[in-house]
């Protein structure tokens, strides 16, 4: 007794193929071949029985000067007889299209199948390429590249596009690596130093009351320098992530508050403030605006030389508002501008002139602007220092051609 079939086996025999994009492809051109093959067969014979039309068969016979059929279809007998055989010939000849044409157009339309298929094998080789290479492309090895072949149409734009996300992908992962690397970094460091303050004074025999109370006071501004990193780094992620809380906001009123705040200290400092704030209206979240604002004005006050100074300029161009931030300082080389604007990166090392801070104040100040859809602009001066130019982009009623 043969062995039976298994269910599973069975089943998978009876389970119709994957809709694929190759065989709706295919179908398509088999439906399309034989729809017009169709329309094209009624048409052929619709012709073919009116060129044998028996009612006008001596008529057409007398048009060719067959003198014995003309002289038989000039006899009433032998016309009736004519007739008759166009008849019977008529009909032999639509039997002959009904039959054979249909069975020409089914054969015609398996090998139009057949090249559908291969047609549509051919066109989508590079889509089963590009899905290879995306399936074998992940985190550890973002650096591949499809780079595609071959003739500038559709697939090779998908493929470019795909090359265009892997490349902002791998560059993401390698931001998010290093700011992960420099977080723990700065998070080390002052945690380090407060061990090291309290295991020395527990060390010490000798170690009185004033001792521990200095202690406590180095490690509780060693606790407020991480809870600003804190802050920063909370900030920092806030401005990447955006915020859809977009209205109109003046500029021009944020930088006058922010100045206001931050004038005592620029008096201590012995800075001089120049201002020039005008009406600039933008589209946006106000706590990000002042945000950035107040950290442009904090770098051009921190980073700053005795009896220096720093301009706050805010004015509207075309519908788009601007904020500009300039100020006296070291000087910094043009090749380090763009670095200043990554996360954790300063001018010069911690605990030198210009190394201060925690290097997170311009990165903010960078998320917030391409939160916003603004373009940020920063050249160091001559003399030292930074100007740094902030523009956003024209408010919806403006681009409109309307304003409130």
């Amino acid at each position: 007794m043969p062995p039976l079939r298994r269910p599973d086996v069975a089943r998978r025999w009876l389970r119709l193929p994957r809709r694929t994009a190759r065989l709706r492809l295919t179908a398509l051109y088999g439906g399309l071949f034989l729809g017009c093959g169709a329309i094209l067969l009624a048409v052929t014979y619709v012709l073919v029985e009116q060129a044998i039309d028996p009612s006008d068969f001596c008529g057409r016979l007398r048009q060719l000067a067959i003198a014995p059929v003309v002289d038989a279809c000039s006899q009433r007998r032998s016309n009736q007889l004519v007739t008759v055989l166009a008849k019977e010939i008529a009909g032999s000849d639509l039997k002959q299209v009904l039959i054979q044409a249909p069975a020409a157009l089914a054969i015609v339309t398996a090998l139009a199948l057949a090249l559908g298929w291969l047609v549509a094998g051919r066109v989508l080789h590079p889509l089963a390429t590009i899905t290879a290479a995306a399936r074998r492309i992940s985190a550890s090895n973002l650096h591949q590249r499809l780079a595609l072949l071959g003739p500038d149409d559709e697939l090779k734009a998908l493929g470019d596009t795909l090359d265009d996300l892997f490349a902002r992908l791998e560059a993401a992962f390698e931001a998010q690596r290093h700011f992960v690397a420099n977080a723990s970094h700065e998070l080390r460091t002052p945690l380090t130093r407060e061990r090291t303050m309290l295991q020395v004074a527990l060390d010490d025999p000798g170690t009185t009351v004033e001792t521990w109370r200095n202690t406590a006071l180095d490690v509780l501004a060693s606790n407020a320098e991480q809870e600003s990193l804190i802050e920063a780094l909370l900030a920092l992620a806030t401005s990447e992530g955006g915020d859809d809380r977009h209205e109109s906001v003046d500029l021009a009123a944020i930088a006058g508050e922010v100045l206001l705040a931050r004038r005592p200290e620029a008096s201590r400092r012995g800075l001089r403030v120049q201002a020039a704030i005008q009406p600039a209206v933008l589209h946006g979240d106000p706590l990000l605006t002042e945000r950035l604002t107040a950290n442009l004005i904090d770098n051009a006050l921190r980073h700053n030389v005795p009896d220096g100074y720093f301009t706050v300029t805010t004015a509207a161009k075309d519908g788009r508002a601007t904020l500009s931030v300039s100020s006296s300082g070291l000087v910094i080389p043009p090749a380090d501008v763009g670095r200043l604007f990554q996360p954790f990166q300063r001018l010069h090392p911690r605990g030198t002139p210009g190394g201060g801070g925690h290097g997170l104040g311009l990165s903010i100040v960078r998320a917030i602007a391409a939160a916003h859809g603004a373009v940020i602009t920063a050249r160091p001066r001559p003399g030292g220092g930074l100007a740094v130019d902030v523009t956003f982009p024209a408010r919806p009623a403006a681009r409109a051609g309307y304003s409130k």
